[in-house]
Parts: C-alpha cells; sequence; structure tokens
C-alpha cells in the first residue's frame, strides 16, 4: 500500500475507465486507485474486476445504485481513513483531470498546505472545449459562491483535489450533508471554516471525449439553494478541531 489514494467515482464510464486508470499507473509514483462504481448498467466495473489482477493496488467499491457524487466521494473517503492513506485525492474518469496533475497536487501537500485544489480560474480561465454557456456557469457560480460565503477561493466547484488526512478526519465524511455539485462547495467551505491551509494549484481543464456528461442545470440549482443554507447554518455553528 502507498500512502496516496486516488478515489475515482464512476457511473457509465467503460469508454474511459480502464485508459484512467493505466495512467495513473503509468506515473509510476506511488497512487493506488479507488474505483467508486454506482452499479453503472454499462459494466465499468466489470472492466475494472478484468485488470485488477495486473495492479495489486486498485481497489474497487461497487454500491447498489446512483446515490450521488457526494456519497461515493464519503464512502471513498471512509475507505482511505479505514485503510490509512495520508493524501487523499478526488478525480474525474473522463481525462477532463490531467493524471500527471496528481503530482503536483501532492508535491503542494506534502510541501504543508491541508487542501490543494487543481483549479480552473486561479490564472485566468483554463478550459478546453466546454460551450461557452457552460463556461460562463461554472465562473459565475464560483463568483456566487464567492460573494455569499467570503471564502477566498477562486474555484470554488472544482472537484480535482488532494486532502491530507488531517482535513478529512476534522470534517468527518458524514457531516458533509449535499450529494450533488453542492457536495465540491461544501467540502472547501467546511476546509476553509475550519481553518485548513488552502492552495489553488493551476491546471488546465479539459472536456470529456469518451461518453456521456452527469452534469445538469439542476444540479447547479441545487448548489444555488445550498449555498445559502450552508453559509446561514455556519453563522450558528462553532468550527474548533477536535
Amino acid at each position: 500500500m502507498n500512502n496516496s489514494l486516488v478515489i475515482i467515482p464512476t457511473f457509465n464510464e467503460k469508454e474511459n475507465i480502464e485508459d484512467i486508470i493505466r495512467a495513473v499507473f503509468n506515473l509510476k509514483a506511488g497512487f493506488d486507485i479507488l474505483v467508486v462504481d454506482d452499479n453503472s448498467p454499462d459494466g465499468t466495473a466489470a472492466i475494472v474486476k478484468k485488470i485488477q489482477p495486473e495492479f495489486e493496488t486498485l481497489h474497487l467499491l461497487e454500491r447498489e445504485g446512483k446515490s450521488g457524487l457526494g456519497t461515493a466521494y464519503i464512502a471513498g473517503f471512509h475507505y482511505a481513513l479505514d485503510k490509512g492513506y495520508d493524501y487523499i485525492f478526488e478525480m474525474d474518469a473522463d481525462f477532463s483531470h490531467n493524471p500527471k496533475d496528481l503530482l503536483q497536487l501532492r508535491k503542494t501537500c506534502e510541501n504543508g498546505e491541508d487542501l490543494a485544489i487543481g483549479s480552473r480560474y486561479i490564472s485566468g480561465v483554463n478550459v478546453v472545449n466546454w460551450p461557452m454557456d457552460r463556461v460562463l456557469m461554472s465562473y459565475c457560480a464560483s463568483l456566487y459562491v464567492q460573494f455569499i460565503t467570503g471564502i477566498p477561493i477562486k474555484d470554488t466547484t472544482a472537484g480535482f483535489k488532494c486532502y491530507t488526512r488531517n482535513v478529512l478526519e476534522t470534517i468527518g465524511p458524514d457531516n458533509v450533508h449535499f450529494v450533488g455539485y453542492a457536495f465540491q462547495i461544501e467540502m472547501k467551505f467546511l476546509a476553509w471554516k475550519y481553518g485548513f491551509k488552502i492552495k489553488e494549484v493551476p491546471i488546465v481543464f479539459t472536456d470529456r471525449t469518451k461518453g456521456q456528461s452527469k452534469m445538469s442545470r439542476g444540479i447547479f440549482k441545487e448548489a444555488v439553494i445550498g449555498v445559502i443554507q450552508m453559509k446561514i447554518k455556519s453563522l450558528f455553528k462553532s468550527y474548533i478541531p477536535s
């Protein structure tokens, strides 16, 4: 076992899953992988099982149904903490996140940061192949979150991150309430409120070329309402690490 675990949630990612797994292991840099599959009807989990004999540190967690991105990551966080990993990563299966950037995210945490965020907006707008309305929606969502919460993060909805173990232990995976797009916002908000050191690392986000996106306007709507609820609740809570 290595000290770093990359959590990859999947639902119908048969076109990408084997390639992304091989890309991470080809880094030869000490990353384990946990695929959290939500009973993909396209056979994603079966592909993972087929190649598991090649990789001792490839793990699979199968869930009964599609229960949301947030709950998939929470299940992955529990796994990571139970197994004793020091660095825990969130990464998409569709190559929108470049596996090579795992190295700089981990290095950032090794150098003293508690949470490293692969940021699309810390040095301009670094997005490739997204339609303009999608770019505007994402960018404006981050501005909205900053305005409502005061959080000093440019890419508040980013899904490519490295947490140190201490962040997840302090937050407590079961204390995260949102399950969709707002989950990414809530995790950053809680890390910030607890006073952890957070650094945005510039990346280039490239839209998927295979498979179907799971994003929808309904997910953004959840985030809009959820951010207000989250801010109000935070006014009545003390964030003191135990």
